[in-house]
């Protein structure tokens, strides 16, 4: 949306949201949606060090980092609404998915090596073709339909697990995800009507940090279910009695 000071970046090439632009800087067009983004990058680099700090798996290292390199794309985009930047937030949004989906189905997948060959090769396919290609609601559909094929294993992974705490933080990642999607909604449908009220909701700032914690307890509830098959001896503790991580107890021959 059209706002007050001049733009460091030039006329806006990229999609934009509900939220007046270049209100505070004329450096961040989207000042709310820019620094609704550092909460997720924060909770990314607190799931990082928990799972270098107990030794889990490279793939959870790798999942904590994407997640901020997602992060760091988005914030890029809002405050510029360049086309490009736009890209640097979508293709890591795919990667993302695709990594989730390896961290899902790869314990049960009988060919070890063809998942993450394919997977790499669609990943850089995919990343190619978005760079040539504007694909605008086609995108949003590839993401939605990459979502959707994680939901059976992720369901799977909850009724096969009996921790009540593990439970909890599987429903938090619905209850994230569904009220981030309300926001996410309302901001991008109803944007005439918010724009007339006297205070700004500012919704697609809320589904970041929705996000934000989301990917957290995703995470967080993966990194449990891994342990557990690995017979880590996992439980799930509570920093200050309320922000919950996975403590594990590793055999000593490992």
């Amino acid at each position: 949306m059209e706002g007050g000071l001049s733009s460091f970046w030039g006329p806006v090439t990229a999609a934009e949201w509900c939220e007046k632009n270049y209100v505070y800087s004329s450096y961040i067009a989207e000042f709310f949606n820019t620094i609704s983004n550092v909460p997720c990058i924060l909770l990314a680099l607190i799931g990082l060090i928990n799972a270098l700090r107990q030794r889990f798996e490279k793939r959870f290292s790798v999942l904590h980092v994407s997640n901020m390199i997602l992060a760091i794309g988005s914030m890029l985009y809002h405050a510029t609404l360049q086309h490009m930047q736009q890209q640097g937030d979508e293709t890591p949004m795919v990667w993302e998915m695709l990594l989730y989906f390896y961290i899902l189905y790869s314990p049960d997948w009988h060919y070890q090596s063809t998942m993450p060959t394919f997977l790499f090769l669609y990943g850089v396919g995919f990343a190619m073709a978005h760079a040539l290609l504007r694909f605008g609601i086609g995108f949003k559909v590839h993401y939605v339909i990459l979502c959707l094929l994680c939901i059976p294993r992720m369901y799977k992974y909850y009724i096969y697990t009996e921790d009540a705490s593990a439970k909890r933080l599987a429903k938090l990642y619905v209850a994230t995800l569904f009220l981030g999607s309300i926001c996410w909604l309302a901001d991008r449908l109803f944007c005439k009507e918010i724009s007339g009220w006297y205070f700004n909701p500012q919704g697609h700032a809320l589904w970041h940090v929705l996000m934000g914690f989301n990917s957290y307890f995703a995470n967080t509830f993966l990194m449990f279910c891994r342990a557990q098959q690995r017979e880590w001896d996992p439980k799930v503790v509570h920093f200050l009695g309320f922000f919950p991580y996975v403590k594990i107890q590793k055999p000593k021959s490992q």
